[in-house]
């Protein structure tokens, strides 16, 4: 029975899973409206907000779990990559509950839960090895995974993550934050073909892909100071496209060099209905097989982290408690 605590950047979230894959609580605090204002996450705030709340989301994942703290087996964290500042409250409360109660605290990497949490929701159906594809607003990564545990990164974005770029336009609209899903329902009712946006290709002849281009692109189409102004429903709908042409660029490459039989798709990004018409599409026309675990399990969310942290408690990947405790081993883990 492992409970799972996740602050990584702006949701507080705490969850209770048993025997690796059974989720019985998954419980979040999200702070949309913190943020809105300022048009993305500002991180001081961010942390505030979880030191406020994390307590109380705690408990409300042992109640709806049904258990009690004496029940917890051990304590599973996202340690990074994230803000620092919010890392820090969910890993603190993390190491208090685990000291208290006498048992393990496992550090999580929060891309690596993510990475993890389809095989939680599909069972045996998700083999290995394959394709992991990871799109959120702070990461954008391809990554074969040969293992609950195995893993490596074959491409990553080399600036902006596609979830930014979809947000920044999006408030440089004033379509509210988060914005992604904003810019897809504009989309829905644009023609793709009016805009063309530039999609790069790099040089050194690598997977990873950028996103910089055309956001800078879609900029200065909006600030122009002559020529006819576009519709935005276009603009959207041509400026999502660009951004996952990009991906998928990058995704058919790898299959060509190194051909895996599925393809599963987490992170925030992967909510989005336009990016699963095109995964499907990608599937039907390549014979692979692919995933979407439901839309409130691709947000950051404990129950990943919980998930993970279990196959990391069966392996032996744990802290001692009287390691764990130490300023230095504190230091190293972020």
């Amino acid at each position: 029975m492992i409970l799972g605590i996740e602050t990584s950047c702006d949701e507080t979230g705490a969850s209770v899973v048993k025997d690796t894959h059974e989720i019985l609580s998954n419980t979040v605090e999200f702070q949309d409206e913190i943020h809105g204002p300022f048009g993305g996450v500002v991180p001081e705030f961010a942390a505030r907000h979880h030191a406020e709340k994390i307590g109380l989301i705690y408990e409300s994942a042992l109640r709806k779990a049904g258990i009690t703290a004496c029940e917890i087996n051990g304590v599973a964290v996202a340690n990074g990559p994230g803000l620092v500042g919010s890392l820090l409250v969910g890993f603190m409360f993390a190491k208090g509950v685990a000291a208290a109660l006498g048992i393990p605290l496992i550090p999580v990497n929060h891309i690596h839960a993510h990475i993890f949490m389809p095989r939680m929701i599909f069972g045996d159906r998700i083999k290995y090895p394959h394709y992991s594809a990871l799109i959120s607003g702070g990461h954008t990564f391809i990554i074969r995974a040969d293992g609950e545990l195995e893993y490596s990164v074959k491409a990553k974005t080399r600036d902006d993550a596609a979830g930014e770029a979809l947000d920044k336009i999006a408030h440089f609209l004033k379509l509210g934050y988060p914005g992604g899903k904003a810019i897809e329902d504009l989309a829905e009712k644009g023609d793709p073909r009016k805009i063309e946006f530039p999609r790069v290709k790099l040089k050194d002849g690598s997977n990873d892909f950028s996103y910089s281009g055309i956001k800078t692109a879609a900029f200065h189409i909006l600030t122009a100071k002559t020529g006819e102004k576009p519709d935005v429903t276009d603009l959207a709908a041509a400026y999502q496209k660009a951004v996952f042409d990009i991906f998928f660029a990058s995704l058919e490459s790898l299959m060509k060099k190194e051909p895996l039989p599925q393809v599963v798709f987490g992170g925030g990004v992967a909510a989005n209905s336009y990016l699963r018409r095109r995964a499907a599409d990608f599937g039907h026309d390549t014979g692979t097989e692919v995933y979407f675990p439901p839309a409130a399990y691709c947000t950051d969310n404990a129950a990943m982290i919980a998930g993970l942290g279990s196959a990391m408690l069966e392996k032996g990947k744990t802290y001692k408690n009287e390691d764990v405790f130490s300023r230095a081993d504190y230091r190293k883990l972020l």
